[in-house]
């Protein structure tokens, strides 16, 4: 009996063993790491990080060394110093408001002390021209007496400005140099797709030559309130309060947008100006001072639920003409109030803003073809863009 007992405990004791082994083995093959190459099937494999060396190798094999290297020294430091007249003491100092008694009382307190008052912020901006350009935003420069400039290697001049445009948030400045600078290159902002690596380089909170990576969160971005004219490259890439005139870069090291704005109430979202718009913007500032739009004089307005059902249209198939100025250039091509504007050279226009800005980016004297759409009924007309006219 004691031998019948013996046989069974070993033979179940063989069995956990020979499943205990099997069980094992079935792991293994199930995780084994798949061999890249050859035939048969195998596990695909993540793709190594693009900020990473691969194999361990030397560090500045990542792409984003490689940018901070090329982009930085085109990269300056912009800080500027206002003073001027501003509100007397008295003006700054009244606890009891306009009371004409205490009015007249902290009027006669504050007499004879200064009535200046001195200002300071900064900036970013990006060489653009071996001379001495440099581009920025204009909300860094604006109303400055004067402009301190300095550079990566800690040298400092200062600038002078060139021009202003408040409609895009861009201003040109120069500063004189005995060597030439290095010049940043300047991509294409019109291919941009959601989700490219996205690098900003700047001076937030006066940290110098700070560096950040996030990706393109959206373009097109408009009905922002930042500016006039807003067709704006969105990035979670960290930009702050000093960043604002710098260089928004892709993963080659191109310049596609000037940082100007962050979303205060969140994090993660920073604002740039496309640099095919900032390019255009910068030659007229350089060339003319100024810059120099083109004009169709026309009112535009969104189109609504109720009247795009009136057009058989959806609410984003077009804009809605609802004024038409005398001797405009679209007046003189036969353009009506009541016209739906669907395309301009082939490309649809959804809302009021991305057909502003088409606009005023177009050349003077250029011929547009827009197709339109009156009384339910398609037609193409020839535009030929005015100059828009002074304020």
């Amino acid at each position: 009996m004691a031998n019948t007992r013996w046989f069974k405990a070993m033979t179940l004791a063989l069995y956990a063993l020979v499943f205990f082994s099997l069980g094992i083995y079935i792991h293994g093959a199930f995780n084994k790491p798949a061999i890249q190459g050859g035939g048969g099937s195998h596990i695909f494999a993540f793709p190594t990080s693009v900020g990473a060396p691969r194999d361990g190798g030397d560090p500045a094999d990542s792409p984003f060394v490689r940018v901070a290297e090329r982009v930085t020294p085109s990269v300056v430091n912009i800080s500027t110093v206002t003073s001027g007249k501003g509100r007397t003491p008295s003006e700054q100092f009244r606890p009891f408001g306009n009371d004409p008694f205490f009015r007249d009382f902290f009027d006669r307190f504050f007499e004879g002390m200064p009535h200046r008052r001195q200002q300071t912020s900064l900036g970013s901006g990006l060489i653009i021209e071996k001379g001495g350009l440099i581009l920025t935003n204009n909300h860094v420069v604006k109303d400055a007496d004067e402009i301190t400039v300095k550079f990566a290697d800690k040298h400092e001049v200062k600038g002078k400005v060139v021009g202003t445009d408040p409609k895009t948030d861009l201003a040109v400045i120069r500063v004189s140099v005995k060597d030439d600078l290095p010049v940043a290159i300047l991509g294409d902002s019109d291919v941009l797709r959601v989700g490219e690596w996205a690098i900003a380089i700047g001076n937030p909170f006066g940290l110098d030559h700070t560096l950040t990576v996030g990706v393109v969160s959206a373009t097109g971005r408009s009905e922002v309130g930042i500016a006039t004219y807003e067709n704006f490259i969105q990035t979670d890439a960290s930009i702050n309060p000093g960043n604002s005139g710098g260089p928004l870069l892709n993963i080659k090291g191109e310049v596609i947008g000037i940082n100007t704005a962050i979303v205060a109430s969140g994090q993660g979202i920073g604002f740039a100006i496309p640099v095919n718009m900032a390019r255009k913007v910068m030659g007229d500032l350089v060339k003319k001072g100024k810059v120099t739009r083109g004009w169709l004089g026309v009112g535009i307005q969104r189109l609504t639920p109720e009247l795009a059902k009136s057009f058989g249209v959806n609410a984003d198939d077009g804009v809605l003409v609802s004024q038409v100025m005398p001797k405009s250039p679209a007046e003189n091509a036969g353009l009506k109030t009541g016209d739906l504007i669907l395309s301009i050279d082939g490309k649809p226009v959804k809302e009021p803003r991305q057909l502003q800005t088409l606009i005023a980016e177009a050349d003077i004297g250029k011929s547009l073809e827009f197709s339109i759409l009156r009384e339910k009924e398609k037609r193409t007309l020839k535009i030929q863009v005015g100059e828009m006219p002074a304020l």
